[in-house]
C-alpha cells in the first residue's frame, strides 16, 4: 500500500456549516480542529508505507481517529462508525458529509505498521511539537514522573496451567500450519494428546485422580520435549522451527525443565530463571510477573512524565512501558534520552523514592543537567530499627579503608560489580569478625546472626555516595519539602489516564503494541488538556469541596 492521503487540507464548506449548526457551543473534536489544525501530517508516517502499490487510507487521519477513540473510550468498530456517522468527527478530519469512512480493520493494520517500523511515539511527539510551537510547552522547566502497573491482555496462570497452555498453543498452531506432519509426530508417542491438551486451560478442571503436581509437570515436560525433538529432526520442514508458538514452547521448556540421562524434571527454586527473564504467558512473551508490596500482576509498568509549570498546561512529555519485574530507577535513563531528543529536558524533575538512587542522582545531573528531586530511602535494619548507614562510617578512598563508628578499621577493600543486569562498579569493604563480635555497638550496626560475620559495606563511587548523603541531609528540611510538594500532582494524571483511557489494562499484546496504546492514551490526555487550557480552565492545586468553597468565599 502506497502513501496517498484521502483527507483534504481544508474543511468542506457544507461540513463546516452543518457542524456549526449542530454544535453551536462546539465539541472536543471541533475545537481541536479549530485551534490545532491538522495535527498529524501523512508524512510523519511515511517510513511505514512503501512508495508503490494501491493507495492507502490517510495515516494522519487514522492517527487522529486512534487518539480520539482513546479520548472517548471507543473500540475500533465504534471509532470507524463515528467517522462514518458523526458530524464533528468529519469536521475534525476534513471529510465531506457523504464520506463513508473506512472499515474498522484498518485501525488494527495501522497500529501493526507503526509497531513494525518503530513509530509508536510519533503520534505523541507530533502533539508535543504542536504545543511547543503554540507556546504551551517549553524546555528547561519543571517536570514530574510517576509509574503505575499495567495488566497484560492475558490470563494470570499458575505454573501447571502455564506449561500446559504453552504446549496446547503450540499444538494448535501446528495443527493449522502443518496438520499432516503433526499427526505423524503425535502418533509416535502413546499419550492422551486430545484429552490433555484438547481444551483451553480456562476450561481445565484440575489433575486426574492418579496424578499429583510433580507427575503432571513431568508428563507435560516429556510431551513437550517429544514435540520439540520431532520438529528439530533433519527430516522436519525447516520453516516449522520458525513458527512463533513453537519458538515460545522451546524458550519455555528451557526455562521450566531439565532433561538428562535420568529423565525430565521440573526446575525448582533458584534453578528457575530470574523474574525479568521468565515467561508467564504463551500469548504475550514480553509480559512479566511483577509485585509491589501486596499487589501482584502480570504485565508491565507505565511511567508517565509531565510538565508542571504554573503558567502552562500540564502535558505528558514522555511515556515509558517497562517490564513489570524492573524497578522505577531503571526507566530513568531512557526517559532522559527521549526528552533530550525532543529538546524537552527539564531543569528539575520531581520523582518518588523509587527513582532515587546514588546512580540516578549523579547521572541525571552530569549527563543531562537535571536536578532529580526525590527522597532517598533511609538505611534501616530488617527489624525496622534505624541502624548505622554509610553516613556513619569514615570512608577514605585514597587509603582504601573505612573506619566504623566504634573506631575499628576495615581489613579488606575489593572492587566488584553489581548484578549481571546493571554491572555497576562497586566496592566491597569488610571488617574483622572478631572485633565486630565483641563490639558494644553491634546491635546498631549489623543483623548478621550468631556472631560469625563482621560488618560489610557495599559502596558506590565517591560522587554517587556524596550525592546520596547530601540528599538524605537536605530532605529533612522544610525548604526541601516545600520544593518537593508539587510532585503529588502527578497522581492526578495517573488517575485521569487510568479512568479516562483505561490504561491500567492493555488492549493489545506484546510490549511494542502496549507501548503504542500508552502513547495514544497519553496523546488523548494531552489534547483534552490543551482544549481545556484554551477554554480558560486552569488546573487547581487540589480538589475543592463544596464546604471549603462555602467557608472560603461565604455568600453575602
Amino acid at each position: 500500500m502506497s502513501l496517498e492521503s484521502w483527507s483534504g487540507g481544508e474543511i468542506p464548506e457544507l461540513t463546516r456549516r452543518v457542524a456549526c449548526r449542530a454544535f453551536p457551543k462546539g465539541s472536543l473534536a471541533i475545537r481541536l480542529r479549530d485551534s490545532l489544525g491538522q495535527v498529524f501530517d501523512d508524512m510523519l508516517f511515511a517510513a511505514a508505507f512503501p512508495s508503490d502499490g494501491r493507495p492507502a487510507a490517510s495515516p494522519g487521519a487514522l492517527a487522529m481517529v486512534s487518539v480520539m477513540q482513546y479520548a472517548e473510550g471507543l473500540s475500533d468498530r465504534q471509532a470507524a462508525e463515528a467517522v462514518r456517522a458523526r458530524i464533528d468527527w468529519k469536521y475534525l478530519l476534513g471529510l465531506e458529509l457523504d464520506d463513508s469512512g473506512f472499515d474498522h480493520s484498518l485501525l488494527a493494520r495501522f497500529r501493526a505498521r507503526l509497531t513494525a517500523h518503530g513509530l509508536e511515539e510519533r503520534v505523541l511527539e507530533a502533539v508535543l511539537e504542536t504545543a511547543a510551537d503554540q507556546g504551551l510547552l517549553r524546555r528547561g522547566g519543571r517536570q514530574r514522573t510517576d509509574s503505575t502497573r499495567v495488566v497484560a491482555d492475558v490470563r494470570l496462570l499458575n505454573r501447571m496451567e502455564f506449561v500446559a497452555e504453552t504446549l496446547r498453543a503450540a499444538l494448535e498452531a501446528l495443527a493449522a500450519a502443518a496438520p499432516d506432519w503433526l499427526e505423524q509426530a503425535l502418533a509416535a508417542r502413546e499419550t492422551d494428546w486430545l484429552g490433555r491438551y484438547g481444551e483451553r486451560v480456562d476450561s481445565w478442571h484440575g489433575l486426574p485422580d492418579d496424578q499429583d503436581r510433580d507427575s503432571w509437570l513431568r508428563q507435560v515436560g516429556e510431551d513437550g520435549f517429544h514435540l520439540l525433538t520431532a520438529a528439530w529432526r533433519p527430516d522436519a520442514p525447516d520453516w516449522l522451527r520458525r513458527v512463533p508458538a513453537l519458538q515460545t514452547l522451546r524458550r519455555t521448556w528451557v526455562q521450566q525443565y531439565h532433561r538428562d540421562r535420568s529423565g525430565v524434571r521440573a526446575r525448582e527454586g533458584e534453578d528457575l530463571p530470574p523474574g525479568h527473564q521468565r515467561l508467564v504467558s504463551p500469548y504475550d512473551t514480553d509480559a512479566r510477573y511483577g509485585i509491589k508490596k501486596t499487589t501482584g500482576w502480570t504485565g508491565y509498568w507505565l511511567h508517565l512524565t509531565e510538565s508542571c509549570d504554573d503558567d502552562a498546561p500540564r502535558l505528558i512529555t514522555d511515556v515509558a512501558t517497562a517490564c513489570a519485574a524492573e524497578g522505577d530507577s531503571q526507566a530513568l535513563p531512557g526517559i532522559h534520552t527521549r526528552l533530550a531528543a525532543r529538546e524537552l529536558l527539564p531543569a528539575e524533575q520531581l520523582v518518588d523514592s523509587g527513582y532515587v538512587t546514588a546512580g540516578t542522582l549523579v547521572a541525571a545531573r552530569q549527563e543531562h543537567g537535571i536536578d532529580l528531586v526525590g527522597p532517598a530511602r533511609p538505611v534501616a535494619g530488617g527489624d525496622g530499627h534505624e541502624r548505622f548507614g554509610h553516613d556513619h562510617f569514615h570512608i577514605d578512598d585514597a587509603l582504601r579503608q573505612a573506619v566504623c563508628p566504634a573506631g575499628q578499621t576495615s581489613i579488606s577493600w575489593a572492587t566488584t560489580r553489581s548484578s549481571r543486569r546493571t554491572h555497576v562498579p562497586l566496592v566491597q569493604v569488610r571488617f574483622d569478625a572478631a572485633a565486630c563480635r565483641t563490639c558494644a555497638l553491634r546491635s546498631k550496626c549489623t543483623t548478621a546472626g550468631n556472631g560469625k560475620w563482621g560488618r560489610a559495606l557495599t559502596l558506590r563511587e565517591p560522587a554517587q555516595r556524596a550525592a546520596l548523603q547530601q540528599r538524605r541531609r537536605e530532605q529533612d528540611t522544610d525548604a526541601w519539602r516545600e520544593r518537593y510538594r508539587p510532585r503529588a500532582g502527578i497522581e492526578a494524571t495517573v488517575c485521569q489516564i487510568v479512568h479516562r483511557t483505561h490504561a491500567r489494562r492493555s488492549r493489545y499484546r506484546t510490549a511494542a503494541a502496549t507501548h503504542l496504546g500508552h502513547c495514544l492514551a497519553a496523546t488523548a490526555i494531552n489534547l483534552i488538556r490543551i482544549d481545556a487550557w484554551k477554554q480558560g480552565h486552569r488546573p487547581e492545586r487540589t480538589r475543592t469541596t463544596h464546604l471549603s468553597r462555602l467557608l472560603t468565599h461565604p455568600s453575602k
